[in-house]
């Protein structure tokens, strides 16, 4: 009959026990020194060894030939608690034996001595499970038990264990198992298996176990069921229904360019071929959340990554985000996945979630605003933020004339002009201590643009201190430039030890500063030019 992996390989000694060695150390020189407790609690998420090592502690104080506190799996006591018919050795499931009664059954049964073995041992699976007045009954005989009982509690909430109870017990608390642990036992087991698994592949399904052993050797159970041959990573996403870390990566990559088009096609695929949306949207949501910890914590985070894609796809992924992005994403994509517990079209949902990741603009609400405002200052910050240019104006073109002979000129009196102005040069270090200066001043949203990587220029003409732009969007961002323009002179004058005044405007605006009634001539005596030219023609 077959057998499931997980039970097949369930460790028989403390040795077989994987990334629990401090707790498998304490336990074996406990053995070895006869001074285990009478009551002891093993808590710690699913998959990761509480059963297991109970079971292995209760064959190693019963055994009748111990290896430097191993059980030696060969004498009678271990073969018989193997093979569960050693009564003494009982497992309780303390979910569908959680009332008052039956607590009161194996109290009562527990005063007596064993007959098969040397210690009566209760292994009491999410003994959470148990109810106040059943807690109460068992609570007198974990205080004083007798000499041959053992009690060994099991539970994955450990914040609804009674204090009482936790008092009584010694508490060992099993830790979330690393991947590297988990990939190099469910290699083991795929070589004793005769299964020609990749490392690729055992560290994808390392990684789906989320830190249980057993959720790993269930899911190489299930993938080694269906496959022939060699099994690869793409073998494991699609016998999982996964999309697999490169289509994560271009749905993602879709979602930074802002193109709904592709991340709509991209996903059509992917629902075309039966990939699971829940499973899909959490492949994204682990990218996401490597990209964040990456953009954040560059160093410290690294110890934290999921491994969902490699370090070359990460990097261009998390230059195209900033944080607020990768925070809205991840948001967006946590509320869609808790919305499939009610909804009834999954596909709808995913797609009207992928629209809104890619189209900011869609949702005004504060975190979209906050995303779509953080990219702009990181371009601003990198300098590589340009403004849309403006649409030109299409003109008629105009019939070509041919032109006439224009008879030669009479040479003029030299023309007056008038006296242009001259721009003075600043110091090299004035646009930076400028900028300094008046960042104090200004909001958090116009601080950003009056830096030295910002869009303004300063140009300094006959005393006047120009601040130019071509970008519209950084003029309509500083708000009200009247009542910034003071704030702006009392800075510059400061800096240059004279009296500045400051002009806040578009580049060009302030070039023509000659005399208006000078351009009236000036005018008038290219008009009288020209009715001369023209009265010679005819």
């Amino acid at each position: 009959m077959y057998q499931a992996l997980y039970r097949k390989y369930r460790p028989q000694t403390f040795d077989d026990v994987v990334g629990q060695t401090a707790i498998t150390a304490t336990l074996k020189a406990q053995v070895m020194g006869e001074k285990t407790s009478h009551a002891y609690l093993f808590t710690g998420t699913r998959g990761t060894g509480k059963t297991s090592c109970a079971k292995v502690l209760a064959k190693a104080v019963n055994c009748l030939n111990p290896q430097n506190g191993n059980p030696c799996n060969c004498c009678d006591a271990c073969r018989a608690i193997d093979a569960g018919s050693c009564v003494e050795v009982l497992e309780i499931d303390a979910a569908s034996n959680n009332g008052v009664d039956q607590v009161r059954t194996l109290r009562d049964e527990a005063v007596y001595a064993p007959a098969q073995v040397k210690k009566r041992v209760y292994i009491v699976d999410e003994v959470h499970m148990l109810s106040i007045s059943a807690f109460n009954a068992l609570l007198k005989i974990i205080e004083e038990p007798p000499a041959h009982l053992m009690f060994i509690l099991a539970t994955t909430e450990l914040q609804k264990v009674p204090a009482t109870i936790l008092s009584r017990c010694q508490r060992f608390s099993f830790r979330r198992l690393r991947q590297e642990d988990i990939a190099a036992r469910i290699s083991y087991v795929a070589y004793q298996e005769k299964i020609d698994l990749t490392a690729e592949a055992a560290s994808l399904l390392a990684r789906l176990a989320d830190g249980a052993m057993r959720d790993g050797l269930t899911l190489l159970d299930q993938v080694a069921s269906g496959a022939q041959g060699e099994i690869t990573a793409d073998e494991v996403c699609r016998a999982l229904g996964l999309a697999g870390e490169q289509k994560a990566c271009e749905l993602l990559s879709a979602v930074a360019a802002q193109d709904a088009s592709r991340a709509l096609a991209i996903f059509g695929e992917l629902y075309a071929a039966g990939k699971d949306l829940s499973a899909l949207l959490g492949e994204l949501a682990a990218l996401t959340r490597d990209l964040l910890l990456l953009k954040t914590a560059p160093q410290s985070g690294l110890s934290m990554l999921s491994g969902i894609a490699m370090a070359k796809e990460q990097k261009p992924l998390m230059a195209a985000f900033s944080a607020p992005e990768l925070l809205r994403v991840l948001s967006v994509i946590q509320r869609t996945t808790a919305g499939f517990a009610v909804s009834t079209d999954r596909r709808l949902d995913t797609e009207l979630c992928l629209m809104e990741l890619c189209s900011p603009v869609l949702t005004e609400d504060v975190q979209a605003l906050s995303a779509r405002l953080g990219r702009l200052e990181e371009k601003l910050a990198a300098g590589t933020f340009t403004a849309a240019p403006a649409p030109k104006q299409e003109t008629a073109e105009k019939p070509v004339q041919k032109e006439k002979p224009i008879a030669p000129k009479q040479p003029d009196a030299p023309k007056e002009t008038a006296p242009t102005k001259t721009n003075d040069l600043l110091p090299a270090d004035f646009r930076a201590e400028f900028f300094a200066k008046i960042a104090p001043e200004l909001s958090p949203a116009a601080r950003g643009f009056f830096s030295v990587q910002g869009p303004f220029e300063l140009r300094l003409q006959d005393g006047t201190l120009y601040v130019e732009t071509e970008n519209d969007f950084a003029l309509n961002i500083i708000g009200d430039k009247d009542r910034l323009a003071p704030i702006l002179s009392e800075k510059a004058s400061a800096l240059r030890g004279a009296p500045t005044k400051v002009c806040i405007g578009k580049k060009g605006q302030y070039q023509k500063q000659d005399d208006p009634m000078q351009e009236l001539l000036q005018f008038g005596k290219n008009h009288e030019d020209i009715v001369k030219i023209r009265t010679e023609e005819f």
